[in-house]
């Protein structure tokens, strides 16, 4: 044994492991992944008659990936034995020959959970073990992984246990030599045109033989000591992430550029990372570099693509991480004469109504109103959304409303939302909330022309 212990005492070992979890309570039911392999006989065998184990509803689940001719005698085999062993058995088998170790991964969990919610378990137990931990930490590094993927395997993931996870293969094939058990064959375990089976049978035992007799032990102590880094990576940067939040909801997260600036770059990433998983959207190495090189010179009112949809932005001393908004459409308001009347209009899927008159408006209706000199109004006026190139004229001269915008502070991803009343020769007489333009004030004695709005929210 690697840790010089007889096997005889496994388990009582995997018992103590399995208490110290908490997670399995007598009598419920779990799903137990069985290929029929070496490994997963383990774990049925120990969970359906050792003592020392608490006592479950097992349901063996096989699930035939067709990647071998012999497949099919598999399941059968795992049938028969869990009959044997009195324990309930679900069998599953992919339409088609899976061809990849990915896909083979995807359809056989795919098929576990099936199982789990149709029997109504509350665990699915796969007999991952210390060689196979040693095994994902070494590919993980040979594709270089950053410090979470030097975990490895997860003890527990979702519904996912894996009770032999501390254990070494050897004292796997010990437990069945001693307990009289033959398991079947995987002839695929031999072929070389499958990573891990490379790692396991050529590069490990180099590893071993020529550069460091321990390697596997050290592997499976890396994961270990990585699990705990990210563990206290997590305890930080939840604190780090609500330091940085100015306003969130479900599709819109808003930081205050300037503290998140404040961070370590290695934290900065760290802090975006989460950010963008919290909307439901992720970022790969390349992808954080990106998007923190853009957090610290991207120029306010420029944007940077996020995957699934999402965009970030920066809106002055702000950066903003939101899903990508599909533009409404777009409705004018043509005021045609003094008449009184009231309308409505559509500006970037925002319906606003108006109301106009010489008469002074009611104010309880209106969040927004002007009074404009009667005579200094060519009709037709409308209301519409802003261009480019428009402009407005102020007490100090004329100014594009791009520039007028920005020195008001409101965001790029907003400025498409603010409406623009213009006259017949397409001069700007007011942005509501904003500006009027410079010489349509009324003075006294002269007739006034009342215009109010009042935003009704998205069509």
């Amino acid at each position: 044994m690697k840790d010089g212990r007889d096997v005889t005492d496994l388990p009582a070992r995997v018992g103590a492991r399995m208490s110290a979890g908490g997670h399995l309570v007598t009598g419920e039911r779990v799903v137990v992944a069985v290929s029929g392999g070496l490994d997963s006989m383990v774990l049925l065998h120990l969970l359906r008659f050792a003592s020392g184990l608490p006592r479950l509803q097992l349901v063996a689940a096989h699930f035939d990936h067709r990647m071998r001719p012999e497949s099919g005698e598999d399941a059968l085999w795992v049938r028969d034995l869990a009959r044997e062993w009195g324990v309930q058995v679900e069998v599953g088998a992919a339409e088609v020959s899976l061809s990849s170790e990915e896909a083979a991964r995807g359809a056989r969990y795919a098929f576990l959970e099936a199982v789990r919610v149709r029997t109504g378990a509350r665990w699915i137990l796969t007999a991952h073990h210390a060689d196979d931990q040693a095994e994902t930490v070494l590919f993980r590094i040979a594709r270089g992984t950053g410090l979470a993927g030097l975990r490895g395997i997860p003890t527990r993931r979702g519904v996912i246990l894996r009770p032999l996870l501390s254990f070494w293969r050897e004292e796997l094939e010990a437990y069945v030599a001693a307990a009289g058990l033959i398991p079947r064959v995987d002839s695929t375990n031999e072929e070389r045109c499958f990573a891990r089976n490379v790692l396991r049978l050529d590069v490990l035992p180099q590893l071993e033989a020529a550069v460091a007799p321990g390697a596997r032990m050290a592997l499976v102590r890396l994961a270990r000591l990585a699990v705990r880094e990210e563990r206290a990576w997590r305890t930080l940067l939840a604190g780090l992430v609500e330091g940085a939040i100015l306003e969130r909801s479900v599709d819109r997260i808003v930081v205050a550029r300037s503290v998140l600036l404040g961070y370590p770059s290695a934290m900065r990433a760290r802090v975006l990372r989460a950010l963008v998983r919290r909307l439901g959207s992720s970022l790969d190495e390349a992808g954080t570099r990106a998007a923190v090189e853009f957090a610290r010179s991207g120029v306010s009112g420029r944007s940077h693509s996020l995957p699934r949809g999402f965009m970030l932005s920066r809106e002055f001393d702000r950066l903003v991480i939101a899903r990508v908004i599909v533009r409404g459409p777009n409705e004018i308001l043509e005021i045609g004469t003094a008449e009184s009347g009231e309308g409505w209009f559509q500006v970037d899927g925002r319906r606003t109504a108006a109301r106009w008159s010489i008469e002074v408006l009611s104010p309880e209706f209106l969040l927004e109103r002007e009074a404009f000199a009667l005579a200094r109004l060519a009709f037709p006026l409308c209301f519409r959304t802003w261009r480019p190139g428009d402009r407005i004229r102020l007490p100090y001269g004329s100014k594009k409303l791009k520039k007028l915008l920005s020195e008001a502070r409101i965001p790029v991803s907003e400025r498409g939302q603010v409406p623009v009343l213009v006259d017949g020769a397409e001069r700007v007489l007011w942005l509501p909330g904003v500006a009027r333009a410079s010489g349509t004030e009324p003075v006294p004695g002269e007739e006034r022309f009342h215009i109010g709005i009042r935003d009704e929210g998205r069509a």
